[in-house]
C-alpha cells in the first residue's frame, strides 16, 4: 500500500476513530527485543499528530522506551469494524502545566495521589505513520457484504483504508 502525506481530513478521520475507541494497546520493546502490549486510555489527540497518555514516570514501559523510543499504538472496534495502527516516537513529559491540562478526576482510580503524585507523568507519542481501516457500516450491512462476496466470488469491500505519514 502506498503511504501518502497526511492531510487535515486524514488526521480528523484518525481522531474520530480514536475518540470513539479511547483505549489503545501500546506496544513497546523490552531489552531482550520482545514486544510488550499494554492497554492505555488516550487522553488527547493533538492536531499536530501527537497522542497523550498518563503514566508512572518509573514504570517498566518508560525504562523500555528509554532504550527503544519507537512505539506502536493500536486501536480496534470490532463492532464498528474501525481500526487504527500508529507508529511513532515516544517521550516522557513531566511538565506540570500539561499534566494539569489533561488531568481528569477519574484518573485517580489509577493514580490515587492524583495531581500530587510525584511520579505522575505523560507519555507523548509523536506519530510518524498511521494506517486506518473504517468499515463505515453496521454489523447487518457487514454481514450482507460478506454473504454477497461469498455468493458472487467478489472480494469483500471492507470500507475505507489509508496509510499516511506525518
Amino acid at each position: 500500500m502506498k503511504t501518502e502525506e497526511a492531510t487535515q481530513a486524514d488526521l480528523k478521520k484518525i481522531q474520530d476513530i480514536i475518540d470513539d475507541i479511547k483505549v489503545a494497546m501500546v506496544v513497546t520493546m523490552e531489552p531482550n527485543g520482545d514486544h510488550r502490549s499494554r492497554p492505555m486510555q488516550t487522553q488527547k489527540f493533538e492536531e499536530d499528530g501527537s497522542l497523550w497518555f498518563f503514566t508512572n514516570e518509573h514504570s517498566p514501559k518508560i525504562e523500555e522506551l528509554k532504550q527503544h523510543p519507537n512505539i506502536n499504538v493500536s486501536y480496534a472496534d470490532r463492532g464498528l469494524q474501525s481500526y487504527v495502527s500508529i507508529t511513532g516516537t515516544a517521550s516522557v513529559v513531566t511538565d506540570r502545566q500539561k499534566i494539569e491540562e489533561l488531568w481528569n478526576p477519574i484518573l485517580k482510580a489509577w493514580f490515587p495521589k492524583g495531581l500530587e503524585d510525584p511520579e505522575l507523568a505523560l507519555l507523548k507519542v509523536d506519530i510518524k505513520e498511521a494506517e486506518y481501516w473504517d468499515g463505515n457500516s453496521s454489523r447487518m450491512v457487514q454481514a450482507y457484504k460478506i454473504a454477497k462476496a461469498l455468493a458472487t466470488g467478489e472480494r469483500y469491500d471492507q470500507g475505507e483504508n489509508k496509510k499516511i505519514s506525518l
